[in-house]
């Protein structure tokens, strides 16, 4: 037998039984065979074998096939790999392929290569067998071209893969033997087998549907800065890897399968704008992680309900409760601040977070402000007559901008009055994020419905919603579809902003430029939050810092590895290290070493603190006077 790669034929695990049954099976997918050869599994959806060098490969076949003269480059090892396969092709009885899509209307079956191998393994066997998931069907042939120039674009970077071939069996062309005389087209045989396998259940499951629409190209993977960092071994499960395998794994496999690798998806988003199909990752793995927490052992229920500020069951574990409920602890931080800082960062306090709560030792945890930034604004009270305001809005006071970092949001409300904006900031709590990113469902859903109630009096009166940390708005422009209703959110949405992009707004529409501070060529290095970028509001930061003077470089990397909770946590913090060091990189060139360095998010502002010597400040404490 034969094979063309078929990452559902790994999923059926058919290599193992045909094996059993007593047949010899090949990979004829080069990044494949190398790993039949290893007996290694996969850590790539489109590339495999991306964690194995060349010079590891050259030992592998070196050590396996004894070759007369020992293999070196990859020109050697590619001519050895196609004279190998070659004699397994003439030699074989049975062709089989996956299939990228099946046409209903005709049958036809596309497969799409980078080797040609696939075509083969139709053309040299008198036998083809297709292994395809149901969710390979289409329609008709005529929508097969934006589904093969998606794959091929969102996959390979390229406009069409370098083989994409049609076959609509039954097939008639000439086989094969090995006196190389042709045969009657009329001895082909073709078996498609459609592969349900979990597949017609997540069809009827509301949040795991859109795990179907995958084409497997690979892009979320690409996109995601702790996959990049760790691999698909790591990132992965029985069968997939990267972003979206969590719903995969959880459907066919199930959520025990998924919850080995779904805390690496931190919910940045950065997957959500690549996916050619637009699959909402990150909600997927975030309900996963729900139904896992769900799944626990809920003995404790009894002792968690009314003593816990969270809707969730006792099965959650005690750090996902600890970071789902950072609104409570900060505002208990807040009340006892200094003190409460003191004790936590005390050597006792950490050592027992770290052992218990799993909390690392090694990062700095944040130090509450006494007085928070809702109190502050309370005291101090509005600065702009209303009767002479260019415009009204709330500031929505998140909790790191209300209980740590209240230097931001006092910026905030400077910046807005100095644009002759008056300014309220109401209690409105917590977002939703942090139970969000702990698969705590209906908790986030809590807080959505307590922040639009606290926000809705402004949003009726024609108020402008304003938010300085970007994952929060992202909560206002994607998650609370999910947990609003439709009409609750979609005003509050229409109606919030980004701090900086509203400053680009008002300036663009009249509000005087000179009220802020020139930047007089100030040199800035700047990173953008994740959140933000996938909502594409970098632009309005940039616009804003050069119009007022300041000499910009932004960062390219995806992230800077921090993701909220995601860097405070034991079994991660390495990595988040890891993935930041890349950030680092770009900050301490010659080009950037000495700039101020601005970064939108809490995250990033947290992790770039510990990682570099200069602090980093939020972008509108530069336009403050």
């Amino acid at each position: 037998v034969v094979k063309s790669k078929s990452m559902t034929s790994e999923e059926i695990e058919v290599n193992e039984s045909l094996e059993a049954s007593g047949s010899d099976v090949w990979e004829t997918d080069l990044a494949e065979f190398v790993l039949q050869v290893a007996d290694e599994a996969p850590s790539h959806i489109v590339a495999p074998a991306i964690h194995k060098s060349r010079e590891e490969i050259a030992e592998l076949f070196n050590a396996y096939f004894e070759p007369e003269k020992p293999l070196e480059t990859a020109q050697e090892l590619t001519q050895f790999a196609r004279e190998y396969l070659g004699e397994k092709f003439v030699d074989a009885e049975v062709g089989m392929t996956g299939a990228n899509f099946v046409t209903a209307d005709t049958g036809t079956l596309a497969l799409v290569t980078s080797e040609g191998n696939a075509r083969k393994c139709v053309q040299a066997t008198d036998t083809h067998v297709a292994v395809a998931g149901v969710e390979k069907i289409i329609p008709r042939v005529e929508d097969l071209q934006p589904f093969v120039e998606l794959i091929g674009r969102s996959g390979t970077g390229q406009d069409i893969t370098s083989y994409v071939s049609l076959f609509t069996p039954p097939g008639d062309s000439p086989t094969f033997d090995v006196d190389d005389e042709l045969g009657s087209g009329d001895e082909r045989e073709f078996h498609l087998v459609l592969i349900d396998n979990g597949r017609m259940e997540m069809r009827e499951d509301d949040q795991l549907r859109e795990t179907l629409y995958c084409i497997r190209c690979s892009a979320c993977a690409n996109s995601c800065a702790n996959f990049q960092h760790v691999g698909g071994h790591a990132f992965g499960g029985e069968t997939y890897s990267g972003g979206i395998a969590t719903g995969w794994e959880a459907g066919v496999h199930g959520a025990d399968s998924a919850a080995e690798f779904n805390d690496l998806c931190t919910g940045c988003s950065r997957c959500v704008n690549q996916c050619p199909v637009n699959i909402d990752i990150p909600w997927i793995n975030t309900v996963v992680r729900d139904r896992i927490n769900r799944g626990k052992d809920g003995d404790l229920d009894f002792l968690v309900k009314g003593l816990t500020p969270d809707e969730e069951p006792g099965g959650v574990d005690l750090q996902k409760r600890l970071f789902g409920n950072f609104d409570t602890l900060a505002k208990l931080g807040s009340a006892f601040a200094p003190l409460s800082n003191w004790v936590a960062q005390a050597g006792p306090a950490r050592s027992l977070m770290e052992r218990t709560l799993g909390v690392d030792s090694r990062r700095e945890l944040p130090e509450f402000e006494r007085e928070s930034l809702v109190e502050w604004f309370k005291n101090r009270g509005p600065q702009v007559d209303p009767e002479e305001a260019r415009r009204q809005v709330a500031l929505y006071p998140d909790a790191y901008t209300n209980y740590v970092r209240t230097e931001r949001g006092k910026a905030a409300i400077r910046v807005l009055e100095a644009l002759d904006v008056r300014v309220d900031v109401p209690s409105a709590g917590e977002s939703g994020r942090a139970p969000l990113s702990q698969g705590m469902v209906a908790t986030a859903q809590s807080n959505a419905e307590d922040v639009y109630d606290a926000l809705a009096p402004a949003v009726a009166a024609g108020h402008d919603v304003v938010v300085v940390e970007p994952s929060d708005l992202a909560m206002f422009h994607r998650e609370y579809e999910r947990l609003l209703p439709e009409d609750n959110y979609t005003a509050l949405k229409n109606h919030s902003y980004e701090i900086l992009e509203y400053v680009y707004g008002l300036l663009e529409n009249g509000a005087d430029i000179n009220a802020l501070p020139d930047g007089d060529d100030m040199q800035i290095a700047y990173h953008s939050h994740c959140q933000q970028r996938t909502l594409n509001l970098e632009p309005y930061t940039l616009a804003v810092l050069e119009d007022c003077g300041f000499d910009v470089r932004t960062s390219d990397v995806e992230c800077c590895g921090m993701a909220g909770s995601f860097g405070y946590k034991s079994e991660y913090y390495e990595l988040s290290i890891d993935v930041g060091e890349t950030l680092v990189d770009q900050f301490t060139t010659e080009n950037t070493a000495d700039r101020t360095v601005v970064a939108s998010g809490t995250s990033c502002l947290e992790q770039l603190d510990a990682l570099l010597t200069r602090r980093p400040a939020h972008p509108v404490r530069l336009l403050d006077t």
